[in-house]
């Protein structure tokens, strides 16, 4: 559950700023007001607030048992939504930024028989933390790592000095694709396999978990919304009034606005980040009503078992819906 209760906010500074690839760029992440950030384990994230206004979410790739700094990865992207062009332009040594604490919706199960890891691109970002945790525990592991070129690819050759044969690196203008019928045929019982990169790997990957009877042992994280769930959607003419049980208010929720454009007229301290419904930041806890669930994120069976909402995609069945936010 991400908006409940209020929201702390850190501020930190660029401490150090490396180009580690082309084009990615590494920032490490030092608190301004305290000794220690609060406190994460492989798999989180962090919502990062850019000095324009922009926030965009980013991996976690340091050691979690270092509370003293933070360390993000950012690709450019020259046709995303802005805010890897401003940090790869605008950010550097100095640059006073805002965070909120980590969130990890793609969590290391942490008694698992052995790990099989697939990255796909900056997908290795998460990846990297989930390594080195399976690593000090003395697991069994391996690593799958895809990219367009080896001088792409973000800590390939780190990793590969460090753990050897356990990480198969496939740059795609030397190696192809990831085989991934091959890996996933790999994973034995009592493995879980974890994956993250583009939207063509995932779907790839699940296909084929999906055909081998092992889904329930993905896990894997999006960085964009899957093609399939990109369509238009006709929503309500007349839309729908959501109250904000917290916060004592009502809002309502025209045809041409999602529920977290609504709320977010009186509640600005709403998390929020993708606005297409994989990221998981405004989910939000349903108290009455009957949603309709969208998004990438769960299936609304899983929404309707945790009770909760994606309010940046989903609309209400209902005339009402309320939140408890």
């Amino acid at each position: 559950m991400n908006n409940t209760g209020s929201i702390t906010r850190h501020a930190v500074r660029v401490a150090d700023r490396l180009e580690i690839t082309p084009d990615v760029v590494m920032l490490r992440l030092e608190p301004t007001e305290s000794a220690a950030l609060p406190a994460w384990d492989a798999g989180a994230h962090i919502e990062l607030h850019l000095p324009s206004g922009l926030s965009r979410h980013y991996s976690l790739c340091s050691d979690p048992r270092d509370t003293s700094q933070y360390t993000v990865c950012v690709l450019r992207e020259e046709q995303g939504r802005g805010g890897s062009l401003e940090i790869h332009r605008d950010v550097s040594v100095g640059t006073k930024l805002i965070t909120k604490a980590p969130k990890n919706l793609f969590p290391l199960i942490e008694d698992a028989k052995s790990y099989l890891f697939i990255a796909g691109g900056i997908g290795i970002t998460p990846i990297k933390a989930m390594i080195e945790a399976v690593a000090r525990r003395g697991q069994d592991w391996r690593l799958i790592y895809g990219g367009r070129s080896l001088s792409s690819m973000a800590f390939a050759d780190e990793l590969k000095a460090e753990y050897g044969d356990l990480v198969t690196l496939v740059p795609l203008d030397s190696a192809g694709l990831i085989d991934v019928s091959r890996a996933v045929a790999s994973v034995g019982e009592g493995s879980h396999l974890y994956c993250c990169g583009p939207t063509g790997l995932l779907n790839a990957v699940t296909a084929e978990c999906e055909s081998a009877g092992i889904g329930p042992a993905l896990h894997i994280e999006r960085f964009t919304a899957p093609d399939d769930k990109r369509e238009e959607v006709e929503n309500d003419p007349a839309g729908f009034d959501v109250e904000l049980r917290e916060s004592g208010v009502t809002v309502h929720v025209g045809a041409d606005e999602s529920i977290l454009d609504a709320v977010m007229t009186v509640r600005e301290d709403i998390d929020s980040s993708c606005h297409e419904g994989y990221c998981g930041s405004c989910e939000s806890r349903v108290l009455e009503g009957v949603p309709e669930h969208r998004g990438s994120l769960m299936t609304p069976e899983e929404h309707d078992e945790e009770g909760t909402m994606l309010i940046c995609v989903g609309r209400s069945k209902t005339p009402k819906l309320v939140l408890d936010l």
